[in-house]
């Protein structure tokens, strides 16, 4: 299957650079070289998943990721010369998947891509028809990457399904920050960052206003779904 990325960033350097090596690993490539264009092609055209500069014209990168999550969870790439941890921060909540900062090797950038899009899409292909996962109100359609609380549906994005479904299949077990970091972002745990922090907070927050109403912290340990 062929996936289209949209790279959206204002130096037309940083985008043929990153063309080139995309469209070498046989993706398909559009460019934006302002935020109100890369929206305008979210809008219209089908994206697998979006590369955003953060300092663009018109509109930045951090308003295009809010709207683009109004919409869709596909995944999306917070492209940097602001690698403050502020600012990685602002970009997760606001639903990034992950965070380079410029300047970036792009060997790396096409491997996070590579990552991300086998992570996302790999998600819903298994054969056959999958059960609910059920946990006490909570319950996780693997065929339609699909987490609800009672009827309503909870708004993930890719990172924050894989970490729920890794709990759901396991409610009850204590999961390290390391096997949490390397089932949710499929990369291997060097050094601890804020990502997993983040993400759990988020997740706290979107399934109950008490934080410890599904996920608690054992200290010391990591993280366990509560039965």
């Amino acid at each position: 299957m062929e996936y289209t990325i949209l790279i959206a960033d204002d130096e037309k350097e940083i985008r043929e650079l990153l063309r080139l090596y995309l469209e070498n690993e046989k993706y398909q490539v559009i460019e934006a070289e302002d935020g109100q264009q890369a929206l305008d092609i979210l809008h219209r055209q089908k994206v697998d998943l979006c590369i955003l500069d953060i300092m663009m014209p018109k509109v930045d990168g951090y308003r295009v990721l809010k709207e683009l999550r109004t919409q869709s969870n596909i995944p999306v790439l917070i492209l940097s010369a602001k690698d403050a941890d502020s600012e990685k921060i602002l970009g997760l909540n606001l639903g990034a998947d992950d965070y380079i900062a410029k300047p970036f090797n792009p060997l790396e950038a096409v491997a996070r891509v590579n990552s991300n899009i086998r992570r996302f899409y790999s998600l819903g292909t298994s054969a056959g028809v999958q059960e609910l996962i059920r946990v006490k109100d909570l319950s996780l359609d693997p065929d339609a990457c699909e987490l609800k609380k009672g009827d309503e549906i909870i708004d993930l994005t890719s990172v924050e399904y894989k970490i729920m479904e890794m709990f759901m299949k396991h409610p009850g077990k204590v999961f390290t920050k390391q096997q949490i970091y390397e089932y949710g972002w499929g990369e291997e745990f060097i050094v601890a960052d804020n990502n997993i922090m983040v993400c759990i907070s988020k997740l706290r927050d979107k399934l109950d206003e008490d934080p410890s109403a599904y996920i608690k912290t054992i200290r010391g340990l990591g993280y366990r779904l509560e039965k």
